[in-house]
């Protein structure tokens, strides 16, 4: 008759699925944490040599658009929504970076 389960040679690997969830638990633990830290942190990045910052914390929301009045400029309002779009695109970029950066150092590089 077979053995069912186990390991070669009938016997059982001492404690490892225990403890392979046990850390498993404790990583998404730690995932859970540092990610809830990521998505409170802001990140600011400005365009158009400073006239437009833009923060936004790592959830991605957008928290503060600062102007510089050099850059009102009626006569040229695309430019403006360019430096706008610039700055928040790069904070969020900084974000995505930071967060890609955690999860990959949490993982060690596993394929998920």
């Amino acid at each position: 008759m077979a053995k069912r389960g186990g390991f070669p040679g009938g016997g059982a690997m001492p404690g490892g699925y225990a403890n392979m969830l046990k850390q498993a638990q404790r990583m998404q633990r730690q995932m859970e944490q540092s990610q809830k830290e990521l998505e409170e942190k802001e990140y600011t990045a400005k365009a158009g040599g400073g006239a437009v910052e833009a923060t936004v914390t790592g959830g991605k929301a957008l928290k503060k658009i600062k102007i510089s009045p050099d850059a009102l400029d009626p006569e040229d309002v695309e430019m403006l929504e360019d430096m706008i779009v610039a700055a928040v695109s790069e904070a969020q970029g900084m974000a995505d970076a930071e967060s890609e950066a955690l999860l990959g150092k949490m993982t060690g590089g596993l394929p998920f």
